[in-house]
């Protein structure tokens, strides 16, 4: 089998195997919307682990790249949403518009990683992780004050063009695009300057220009991600990208692994699902406190559980869920071709 042809063998699959899903799940209203959420999160955790986790840098304002996304992707499809493309049908314009909003939403939280990440990545230490949370603190003032992003009241009326399929297919992308990083010359480029950024320099690795191109990959799926959340709530706000939306993403890879995909897919799924189960909890207790609506009570503990499961896995397992492995390192190593064909 030709090497091109092997390689479109997994996308193949993917789309025969969500094809399906989206045929059989789509007209449960709930579980796509929760799994849209679930899914808007692994991209978002796996992408920033390219960066926090395989390069070894900290990057914590990766809700501003999401909302870049957002907010580009949302209203270009806010005022394309009365014009259609001609000699196409309108579901298959709606989708092929949708496809322009997101690379759009993508290009732009791409540029803004590069005009961030350019001069930050020059320099050693933390100073990655001031400049991307003044980013994102900059980026959510901006359109908290922008009437034509709708002010503090966020921006409406966007086509709800996502489904099932679109969200979960872009999860395949950026798992196989991460997958691809990894067992690549700038995989281990990168994984050389997370080991000694000092010594990999002396080797004559290009260490900001490797740091810059995975940060800008990060932020082109933080932004793919904005613009797929976009496209199924029906309001985004500047409420939706706060700090506290950055930290909830750093905890999902932090509580995965650095550098491990699969730790970082199932930390996100974990993390996402825990405030559906303390819903649920609070329902069958009848409440925690008269006055106080069962959102802001999930809210105000959330954030402690987050906290309170951070410390435990500090103190019983530092390096994470998965550290830096993958859950086919984990098979039985009596099944060799599997392991091959995985990694």
């Amino acid at each position: 089998m030709p090497a091109w042809l092997r390689g479109l063998v997994p996308v193949l699959i993917a789309i025969a195997v969500l094809a399906v899903l989206q045929l059989l799940l789509g007209h449960l209203p709930f579980f796509v919307y929760l799994a849209s959420i679930v899914g808007v999160n692994v991209i978002l955790a796996v992408s920033l682990n390219i960066v926090n986790g395989m390069t070894g840098q900290f990057s914590i304002g990766h809700a501003g790249f999401m909302a870049v996304g957002a907010y580009t992707a949302g209203k270009l499809s806010f005022l394309l949403k009365d014009v259609a493309i001609a000699g196409l049908p309108a579901v298959v314009s709606d989708q092929v518009q949708f496809l322009g909003t997101l690379l759009a939403g993508g290009a732009a939280a791409a540029i803004c990683g590069f005009i961030v990440g350019l001069p930050s990545l020059r320099l050693r230490g933390d100073y990655l992780a001031i400049v991307t949370l003044g980013f994102g603190e900059i980026i959510r003032v901006i359109v908290q004050n922008m009437e034509v992003f709708g002010r503090a009241l966020g921006l409406s009326g966007i086509p709800q063009t996502s489904s099932l399929f679109a969200v979960w297919f872009c999860v395949f992308l950026v798992v196989l695009v991460a997958r691809r990083i990894v067992g690549s010359t700038h995989g281990r480029s990168l994984w050389a300057i997370r080991e000694d950024e000092v010594a990999a320099e002396a080797m004559g690795v290009n260490t900001t220009g490797y740091k810059v191109r995975a940060f800008v990959i990060s932020s082109f799926f933080a932004g793919v991600a904005g613009g797929l959340f976009a496209h199924f709530v029906p309001i985004i706000n500047p409420g939706s990208f706060t700090f506290v939306k950055s930290i909830e993403v750093v905890v999902m890879v932090v509580l995965g692994g650095l550098g491990s995909t699969t730790g970082a897919i199932v930390a996100a799924v974990i993390l996402t699902l825990l405030p559906e189960a303390l819903r649920t909890l609070f329902l069958q207790l009848g409440g925690l406190g008269a006055g106080v609506s069962l959102a802001q009570k999930v809210d105000q503990i959330r954030m402690p559980v987050y906290g309170i499961l951070l410390v435990v896995l500090m103190l019983v397992r530092p390096q994470g869920l998965f550290g830096t492995r993958e859950v086919w390192d984990l098979l039985p190593r009596w099944i060799p071709r599997a392991r091959k064909g995985l990694t």
